[in-house]
C-alpha cells in the first residue's frame, strides 16, 4: 500500500518534472522566435523611419527653395515699385521746382506791375487834379458846386423815374382791383339803408316857464346840489329862456339826468327826497333801455351767443355820437356792410357781421378806461370769449395794427364806407374850416406847388404846380408824397383825393 502510494508520488513527481522540462523547452523556443520577430520588426521600422525622414527632408528642402524663390521675387517687385515711386517723387520735385520758379517769376512781374500801377495812379490823380482845376477854371464853379449840381440833376432824373414807375404801378393795381372793389362796395352800400339821427351831444331840457328855474335851484341851491351829486351831471341854469342845459362827458349819466329832470318838471314836486326817488327810477329805466337796445341790435343782425355783458355795453352806444352819427346805428350799418362784403368775397358772413357790430365797443367805455377805443373794445371782446379773428378785426379797424386776416380789412373798409358816405357825419363849422385850411397848408408846403385848393367838402385837394420847376414824372411823385403826408398828419373821415395838375401855357402878342 505505502509502496504504491510512494510509487504514485514518485511517478507524479517525475511527470511534473518532465512536464516542467518540456514547458521550459517550449518557452525558450517561443521566446527565441519572438525575439527574432521583434528584431526584424525593429529593422523594418527603422528602415521605414529612415525613408520617411528622407522624404520629409526632401519636401522641406523643396518648400524652403520655393519660399526662397517667392521671397526673392517679392523683394524684386518691392524694389521695382520703390524705384518707380522714387522716380515719381523725383519728377514731382522737379515739377514743383519749376512751378516755384514760375511763381517767383510771376511775383516779380506782379510786383513790377504794381509799382507801375501805383505810379500810373499817382500820375492819373495828378492829371485828374489838373483837369478838375482846369474845369473849375473854365466852368467858373468849384468842385463842391459841380457835385451839388450833378446830385441835383441826378435827383431830378430819379424823381422822374420814380414818378413814372409809381404811375405804372398804380395803374396796374387799379386795373386789377378797382373794378372788383367798386362792385363790392357799391353793392354793399346800395343794400344798406340805415337812417341816422344827427343829435347834439349836449342835452337841453325845455321848461314850461322861467319860474321853474328857481324851483329847480331850490332854497339856497339845495335842489340843484342834490341833483348834481346824485347824477354826476352839471346842471347849467343860465339866461336861456325856458330851458336848462345838462353837461356831462358820460352820455348815460346825461340821459339819466335828462329823463329825471323831465319827470321832475312834469311831477312838479321838486325837493331832495323826490329828486333821489326819480333818479333811481330813471336809472333803472335807462339800464333797461340799454339792455333792450343791445338785444335789439343783436337780434337785428342775427348774431348768436354774444355774452350778456357785451350786449349791455353794445346798448350803451345808443347814447354815444361821433360827428353827429349815432354810434349804435353806425355799428349796425358796419355790421350789415361787413356781412355783404364777406358774402361777395365768399368768406364767413356771420363772423364778419359779428366783428362789424362789435368794432366800436370801446367807445361805450373809453371815458372810463385809458387808451384808444379800438384797443379797449378788443380787450373787452377777448375777455368775454370772442374769437381771435373778431378781436383782431376790432383792434385793427383804424389801421393802428398789422392786418392778420381778411376780416380786419373787411371791417376797416365797412367802417370807412359807413363814416364817409354823404350825410352820415357832421362836424362843427370851426373844426371843418380848420381841417380845410390845414389840408391846403400841407399841400402848399411842397416845393414846386403854386396853388392848392380844398374842394368837395374837404374830400379832394386840387394842387397846381409850376410847370417850369417840374416835369410829368415828378407830378406823380408829388401826388404820392402829398397823400402820404396827409395820412400821417391829419385825422379825417373817409378818404381824400389828391389831384395834382401841371399845365404849360404860352402867350404871345400879334402886332
Amino acid at each position: 500500500m505505502h509502496f504504491s502510494v510512494l510509487y504514485f508520488i514518485l511517478v507524479l513527481m517525475a511527470g511534473v518534472g518532465i512536464g516542467y522540462l518540456i514547458l521550459r523547452t517550449v518557452d525558450n523556443s517561443r521566446l527565441t522566435g519572438v525575439k527574432n520577430q521583434t528584431l526584424m520588426l525593429m529593422r523594418e521600422a527603422s528602415e521605414a523611419a529612415e525613408r520617411v525622414k528622407k522624404d520629409r527632408l526632401t519636401e522641406a528642402k523643396e518648400e524652403i527653395f520655393r519660399l526662397r524663390q517667392e521671397a526673392e521675387r517679392d523683394i524684386r517687385d518691392r524694389r521695382s515699385e520703390q524705384q518707380r515711386t522714387e522716380r515719381k517723387l523725383e519728377q514731382k520735385e522737379e515739377n514743383l521746382d519749376r512751378k516755384l520758379d514760375r511763381v517767383v517769376q510771376k511775383e516779380e512781374e506782379l510786383r513790377h506791375k504794381q509799382e507801375e500801377l501805383q505810379q500810373r495812379s499817382l500820375d492819373l490823380e495828378n492829371v485828374i487834379k489838373q483837369q478838375a482845376a482846369r474845369l473849375e477854371e473854365i466852368a467858373g464853379m468849384t468842385r463842391e458846386q459841380a457835385e451839388e449840381l450833378l446830385l441835383r440833376k441826378t435827383e431830378e432824373e430819379a424823381q422822374h423815374a420814380i414818378g413814372l414807375r409809381l404811375k405804372e404801378l398804380e395803374e396796374k393795381a387799379q386795373r386789377e382791383a378797382d373794378r372788383k372793389a367798386r362792385d363790392i362796395i357799391v353793392s354793399a352800400m346800395q343794400r344798406c339803408a340805415v337812417e341816422h339821427a344827427s343829435e347834439a351831444t349836449v342835452s337841453v331840457v325845455p321848461l314850461p316857464n322861467d319860474d321853474m328855474k328857481g324851483r329847480i335851484i331850490g332854497r339856497e341851491g339845495r335842489n340843484i346840489r342834490t341833483f348834481e351829486t346824485l347824477t354826476g351831471v352839471d346842471l347849467i341854469v343860465d339866461d336861456t329862456p325856458e330851458a336848462v342845459t345838462l353837461s356831462s362827458f358820460d352820455p348815460v349819466r346825461r340821459e339819466i339826468a335828462c329823463l329825471s329832470l323831465e319827470r321832475l318838471i312834469a311831477d312838479g314836486r321838486i325837493h331832495p327826497a323826490r329828486i333821489e326817488e326819480l333818479i333811481e327810477k330813471a336809472t333803472r329805466d335807462v339800464e333797461e333801455e340799454i339792455r333792450e337796445a343791445g338785444e335789439a341790435a343783436v337780434l337785428e343782425t342775427g348774431i348768436k351767443n354774444i355774452h350778456a355783458e357785451l350786449t349791455r355795453t353794445l346798448g350803451q352806444l345808443k347814447f354815444r355820437y361821433s360827428y353827429g352819427q349815432n354810434a349804435l346805428s353806425h355799428s349796425l350799418e358796419v355790421a350789415h356792410i361787413s356781412g355783404m362784403i364777406a358774402a361777395e368775397l365768399g368768406v364767413d358772413e356771420e363772423l364778419a357781421k359779428r366783428a362789424g357790430l362789435l368794432h366800436d365797443l370801446g367807445k361805450a367805455v373809453d371815458h372810463q378806461v385809458e387808451g384808444p377805443h379800438a384797443a379797449i373794445g378788443a380787450d373787452l371782446a377777448k375777455r368775454f370769449g370772442e374769437k381771435p379773428d373778431v378781436v383782431s378785426a376790432i383792434a385793427s379797424h383804424h389801421d393802428t395794427l398789422e392786418v392778420n386776416s381778411i376780416y380786419d380789412v373787411i371791417v376797416s373798409l365797412a367802417d370807412a364806407v359807413s363814416a364817409s358816405r354823404p350825410g352820415a357825419r357832421r362836424e362843427s363849422l370851426d373844426a371843418y374850416i380848420k381841417r380845410l385850411e390845414k389840408l391846403e397848408e400841407l399841400a402848399q408846403a411842397f416845393n414846386g406847388v403854386s396853388k392848392a385848393y380844398a374842394i368837395q367838402a374837404g374830400r379832394e385837394v386840387r394842387v397846381v404846380v409850376n410847370p417850369s420847376n417840374t416835369n410829368d414824372g415828378t407830378v406823380h411823385k408829388l401826388a404820392y408824397d402829398i397823400a402820404r403826408k396827409i395820412e400821417a398828419e391829419m385825422k379825417y373821415p373817409g378818404q381824400i383825393k389828391v389831384n395834382v395838375s401841371r399845365e404849360m401855357r404860352a402867350t404871345e402878342l400879334a402886332k
